[in-house]
């Protein structure tokens, strides 16, 4: 580009802010009214059942997280979830012969799938049908109360 074709943004002028002739210090506006016995901190935390599902197959996986779900709604649980966590992802080299040919390998991989499911101040009635529910062998659970 030459300076010919070059063209320059003009900025417009700011416009003033208007100060009144007659300063007075403002008055502080009036603290409002607090309900008693709270200070301006947060709200009591909310009791969480955090449940961690993993498995080798996502579709085995599904299945019983929509399980999980659909037992927790049974008793009017909030439910916050299914939250998918990354694949874990462990890979194995192998030689395929024993003894001369080290160039020809085999690779194999085992992912893990996991979810994350929260449930929001739980009944007791929801943990004990939690504790009892039947899930499909290869999936494994990992409840932890927050």
């Amino acid at each position: 580009m030459t300076a010919e074709t070059a063209v320059k943004k003009v900025r417009k002028p700011r416009a003033k802010k208007a100060v009144p002739t007659t300063a007075k210090p403002a008055a502080a506006p009036a603290p409002t009214p607090r309900a008693p016995g709270r200070s301006g901190k947060k709200p009591d935390a909310t009791h969480r059942l955090r449940i961690k599902v993993r498995a080798y197959e996502h579709g085995i996986l599904d299945k019983s997280v929509k399980q999980i779900i659909d037992t927790a709604a049974r008793y009017n649980a909030e439910v916050v979830g299914p939250v998918p966590l990354p694949i874990d992802i462990k890979k194995y080299t192998v030689n395929r012969a024993a003894f001369i040919d080290k160039d020809s390998r085999e690779q194999f991989e085992m992912r893990i799938h996991k979810r994350m499911i929260d449930i929001l101040n739980p009944a007791p009635k929801v943990i004990e049908a939690l504790t009892n529910i039947d899930l499909p062998s290869g999936v494994s659970i990992d409840v932890k109360m927050m």
